[in-house]
């Protein structure tokens, strides 16, 4: 019997074979920006599969370590990283992965191109867009609220294109009581002749070979007092080290042994006198904090979409190369079926990503309407819980379609499910978040802005062959009008259960009228019908996942799990 030798899946350029990705863009730019930065993502489409993804297989092999002591026995606690790690951060400058979202060359649709290169570099990138998320997020939120100093020190090394002068940026929220329960924050602020110091413990901190770092702390008063709670916290800017390259009076303890992004650093330290400056005055740092979220959940939702573009890529092309059962896996109905309703699921998944990226630009340009801000501090949350959890589930189905070949490591697709798995936990759980969704619908009239948004955009669709689509869409938004009105007669442990299922009939019916107002537009502009047919196919799923879970629903929950009592 010869020996059989199984042909790999192959890359080709991840912009140019991206249609969605380019005639979105084509459809959503205008014209003249359209054609100028084309080329460009041409260019990137192609890099991100040679150079930058051998930089990040290579970032991967070689895991951080930590030197806590010299051969001399003093304490130096330096992090040895790739030497890779270090030319993605270069490549990151250069190529202005975070820097377009500030030069604003295009606008607010800057922020479409700047996440557009992001979208295409993260699966190449070891996660080096870990330290770009929370650098963007530093910019933005030092833009909002830092004096002139921060502004002309760390926002312009953070903004820079020259690699040796760029910085990243950490983002310490984590302690071991707290958690994503910032309230349960215990680093504590107090004040010497030379300015703040923070004293504190951080369990988890993100890449931590960072320059800098935003962090939260509570503020001491004279008579040692400190204030306990959300509101009593402030935040902090901090740099890793001095001028002499010294850490500033921080102590790495360890570094964390994680399921995936095993290439980013990531330590538990403590704060033994950190030197510290305070960002826009004394307390609301948790306030103040939401507009670096805003940028990181963001980034999140566009790794989620990155690997599962990437991942269906890589099963499609393979899918044309692998035989069994006397066919070719492109050939097999069912393989076709399974892999056509993870392309439909990641196409709904990127439309709703892409349009919180355009309404963030928006924003930031001071062209958003109320309206717009409303649905953005909804939806941004909503993104985030539903774009994750989607993001596992798609890499799970990549894995198994490739059959046991996808279980072997060396193939690099065991990677796509460890990397998607952290970003449900990242920027909030799903359960965290959901409770966010209800919070922002109290407070800004998000629910009103989202029900607006969709009848909207719903009106704009008059094609025939969509119409029976959208009075289910129609039916759906009802739906979830009156649940919430519900949510809102009954008590608060009835809202917190339901919240998740909540959170993700939002997602899917904004999706579906995303998606229909696209199929719209490409049918009449450009004559084309994919986008009906993939609006209809999301059209046929559930749209809602509500249920009521009233007194007697919560307390059958406890009689499942009744063994609480004895754990």
């Amino acid at each position: 019997m010869a020996d059989f030798f199984q042909q790999a899946p192959t890359l080709g350029n991840q912009y140019t074979q991206d249609k969605l990705l380019r005639s979105y863009l084509r459809a959503i730019l205008p014209k003249e920006i359209f054609l100028e930065i084309e080329p460009d993502l041409k260019r990137f489409g192609e890099r991100v599969i040679t150079d930058i993804a051998t930089m990040g297989e290579e970032a991967n092999l070689c895991r951080p370590e930590l030197v806590s002591y010299d051969p001399w026995g003093n304490r130096t606690d330096q992090i040895r990283i790739s030497p890779s790690w270090e030319k993605l951060k270069a490549v990151s400058a250069k190529e202005g992965l975070v820097s377009i979202g500030y030069e604003r060359n295009y606008y607010s649709y800057s922020r479409l191109y700047q996440f557009a290169k992001l979208y295409l570099f993260h699966p190449s990138s070891a996660v080096y867009t870990c330290p770009l998320a929370m650098s963007d997020g530093a910019a933005r939120l030092i833009e909002v609220y830092g004096d002139d100093r921060m502004k002309a020190r760390a926002y312009a090394h953070l903004i820079s294109r020259e690699p040796s002068q760029v910085w990243t940026s950490g983002q310490w929220m984590t302690e071991k009581m707290g958690g994503s329960d910032l309230s349960r924050t215990q680093t504590i602020a107090s004040l010497d002749e030379e300015g703040y110091r923070l004293y504190g413990h951080k369990w988890f901190t993100s890449a931590t070979t960072s320059e800098m770092a935003m962090t939260l702390a509570r503020l001491e008063d004279p008579d040692g007092k400190i204030q306990a709670g959300s509101q009593g916290l402030s935040l902090f800017y901090l740099e890793l080290r001095d001028c002499k390259g010294d850490l500033n009076n921080i102590r790495i303890q360890n570094l964390k042994n994680k399921l995936g992004t095993e290439a980013l650093p990531t330590a538990e330290l403590d704060l033994v006198g950190t030197k510290s400056e305070l960002v826009g005055g004394a307390e609301d740092g948790v306030k103040k904090m939401a507009t670096l979220f805003n940028i990181t959940r963001i980034y999140n939702s566009i790794c989620a979409i990155g690997g599962m573009r990437r991942g269906i890529a890589l099963a499609q092309n393979y899918a044309t190369v692998r035989e069994a059962f006397g066919h070719k896996l492109k050939d097999l109905p069912l393989h076709i079926e399974t892999l056509t309703r993870l392309q439909v699921e990641f196409e709904g998944c990127f439309h709703l990503v892409f349009h919180m990226v355009e309404l963030l630009g928006k924003e930031e340009c001071q062209t958003a309407k109320d309206l717009e801000k409303d649905l953005l501090r909804l939806l941004i949350p909503v993104t985030k819980l539903y774009t994750a959890k989607q993001g596992i589930r798609i890499a799970s189905e990549i894995v198994e379609s490739f059959g046991g070949v996808g279980y072997i490591e060396e193939t690099g697709i065991p990677r796509l499910l460890r990397e998607a798995q952290v970003l449900s936990i990242w920027e909030g759980t799903t359960n965290v978040l959901s409770l966010d969704v209800l919070r922002a619908m109290g407070r800004n009239d998000g629910l009103k802005a989202y029900s607006k948004s969709v009848k909207h955009r719903l009106e704009y669709v008059i094609d025939r062959r969509l119409i029976k689509d959208v009075v289910k869409v129609e039916k759906a938004l009802h739906e979830i009008i009156r649940f919430s009105q519900k949510a809102v007669t009954e008590d608060v442990e009835f809202a917190q259960a339901m919240a998740r299922g909540f959170a993700f009939s939002l997602a899917r019916v904004y999706i579906a009228s995303l998606l229909l107002e696209y199929a719209q537009m490409m049918a009449k502009d450009y004559a084309d019908l994919r986008p009906s047919i993939v609006a209809k196919r999301w059209c046929q799923q559930n749209l809602t996942f509500l249920f009521c879970p009233d007194e007697k629903y919560r307390n059958d929950n406890l009689a499942i799990l009744r063994n609480f009592e004895d754990c």
